[in-house]
């Protein structure tokens, strides 16, 4: 099927990095948050990154208006009514994902196709949850989406080759570079960062090195854009506890226990740099 208009649920920065990809590849995006002045909020944000891109000279001031031309925001879920597409893409809770995914069942046309960015959440709990189990998917986009070239494509045992293939060809569409892969919790990337992530962590408290050291070795040894420490505060502690717990629920190995360092942050609000501070201060 061809993907004209897309719908994009969740007001965080996931949800507007996506409707900028999808809007510059020259397709409407309805974004819709539970509140309309975050809504407005989002088409704000768009905004500002758009314009931050032309003062840069990375993108024409004709190219701007017609991106943010193709953009609309709403309070109301029912204005999704005749996307193609939905993207889900709020908070990483399962329980708030089910309910959302049988109420977008009953609100949106029947042959759209019912899609989530989780990044960990076995896709196939959501088809459960509608009456088109073979129009489900999952798109994981990488924070931010807009630089971010990889999408996992994720197939839950219920999805139709027709579904899956549409959802490749839209990521291409988006200029993203797609990779297929099987219902699994974490799916490639999160499977293999998380557990590296958590052994940071366990690292640190052994007293082995500074976090700064261990960033300043991943960044400077591997290569990696961003130490351990300075990349889950980026994600956001609470997400990188949920996505640990998430993996070890899956595949019940000890190896991914979540540190209780990372708890007693999440804990005490130390989120990272959403909250202010997480391994780094980021209040000044």
């Amino acid at each position: 099927m061809t993907i004209n208009s897309v719908g994009i649920l969740g007001s965080g920065i996931m949800g507007s990095g996506i409707a900028e990809v999808t809007a510059k590849a020259g397709i409407e995006v309805i974004l819709r948050s539970r509140k309309q002045e975050t809504a407005a909020a989002m088409i704000a944000g768009l905004d500002k990154s758009l314009s931050r891109q032309v003062d840069k000279g990375k993108l024409e001031p004709a190219e701007r208006e017609q991106t943010l031309a193709l953009v609309t925001a709403t309070d109301h879920i029912g204005d999704l009514v005749d996307c193609d597409l939905i993207i889900e893409s709020v908070v990483e809770d399962l329980d708030v994902k089910r309910a959302l995914f049988a109420e977008l069942d009953n609100v949106v046309k029947p042959d759209a196709i019912l899609v989530s960015n989780t990044s960990t959440f076995p896709v196939t709990e959501l088809a459960a949850c509608t009456s088109r189990p073979d129009k489900v998917c999952g798109l994981h986009f990488f924070n931010p989406a807009p630089l971010m070239a990889l999408v996992e494509v994720v197939r839950p045992l219920t999805a139709s080759d027709e579904t899956i293939g549409a959802a490749v060809a839209f990521a291409e569409k988006c200029g993203k570079n797609p990779v297929e892969v099987s219902d699994r919790a974490g799916f490639i990337v999160n499977a293999l960062l998380f557990p590296y992530l958590n052994n940071a962590v366990a690292m640190l408290e052994s007293g082995t090195a500074s976090l700064e050291d261990i960033d300043s070795a991943m960044k400077n040894g591997c290569n990696f854009p961003l130490g351990p420490f300075a990349l889950m505060d980026l994600i956001g502690l609470d997400t990188t506890v949920a996505i640990i717990d998430a993996l070890r629920t899956e595949f019940g190995d000890p190896s991914y226990s979540c540190h209780p360092r990372l708890r007693r942050m999440v804990t005490a609000g130390y989120l990272g740099r959403k909250s202010g501070r997480g391994f780094y201060d980021y209040s000044s």
